[in-house]
């Protein structure tokens, strides 16, 4: 058994408003992989998130990590080993210093004294981001705040890394810092994104969600190609597979 497997079986969700979000989804990551979940606005694919470390309760179907299920009884269990990154840091970033953000999980985890000091010390080095930690999280940058948000996940010692939109907002040099950093994590990693570009570069599997439904699910650089299947979902070829023929497309709309 490993506490990195992640299997979802016919998750469903409906929100109060009565709003059908995901319906019937099924799909098993394991140990160590890195895959993309990917489609337009609507798709379902925060609300798919969500679902991993039981922030939302799924209408039906299941989740289980490892040999555990997602259930309020083992939620404690599981978000220690899920750790969840948001797409807006501002909504896990609370704390008046980078260091209490950090430390906050660990300590309700019973750490203190050295052990806690470690933790939070490791989990900043792991980020880059040392020199933070006496500042308060809103005089961060956006980049900055990525890197805390992610690093008050890795202090819970996670065995899976779930991010939401991980390059959302970042300027071009703040985006290759971030992907360099997901790079170098051998997590078993689950992000969603509309930067197909990372996707592509750090996801060798891909999940595509429209409308709620997985429509695909398979290797990112077939899937990619498949023009009918992206233009059915609303989306389009990360930019680095579009070519010259792409550019001379794009010089002629000019």
């Amino acid at each position: 058994m490993s506490h990195h497997i992640v299997a979802v079986k016919n998750l469903r969700h409906t929100y109060p408003d009565g709003t059908v979000a995901i319906q019937d989804i099924s799909f098993t990551i394991t140990h160590g992989e890195s895959v993309g979940i990917i489609g337009a606005n609507g798709a379902g694919k925060s609300t798919l998130l969500h679902h991993l470390n039981g922030t939302l309760t799924p209408t039906g179907g299941s989740i289980t990590i490892g040999n555990f299920p997602v259930t309020k009884e083992t939620l404690p269990s599981i978000r220690r080993t899920v750790g969840m990154v948001f797409q807006n840091p501002d909504d896990q970033l609370f704390m008046p210093t980078v260091y209490d953000d950090v430390a906050f999980g660990p300590l309700n985890l019973g750490l203190r004294g050295e052990a806690l000091e470690q933790c939070v010390s490791n989990a900043l080095a792991a980020v880059g981001a040392e020199t933070l930690r006496h500042k308060p999280p809103y005089n961060l940058s956006g980049g900055e705040k990525k890197r805390v948000a992610i690093a008050t996940a890795l202090a819970m010692s996670p065995d899976i890394l779930v991010m939401d939109e991980p390059t959302s907002g970042l300027d071009p040099y703040a985006r290759r810092q971030a992907m360099h950093l997901l790079a170098a994590f051998s997590h078993t990693r689950i992000f969603t994104s509309h930067d197909l570009d990372m996707v592509l570069e750090l996801c060798p599997r891909v999940i595509v969600l429209h409308e709620g439904v997985v429509v695909a699910d398979g290797a990112a650089i077939e899937l990619f190609n498949d023009t009918e299947l992206l233009e059915h979902c609303r989306l389009e070829q990360p930019l680095s597979m579009r070519g010259c023929s792409y550019c001379r497309k794009l010089a002629h709309i000019r």
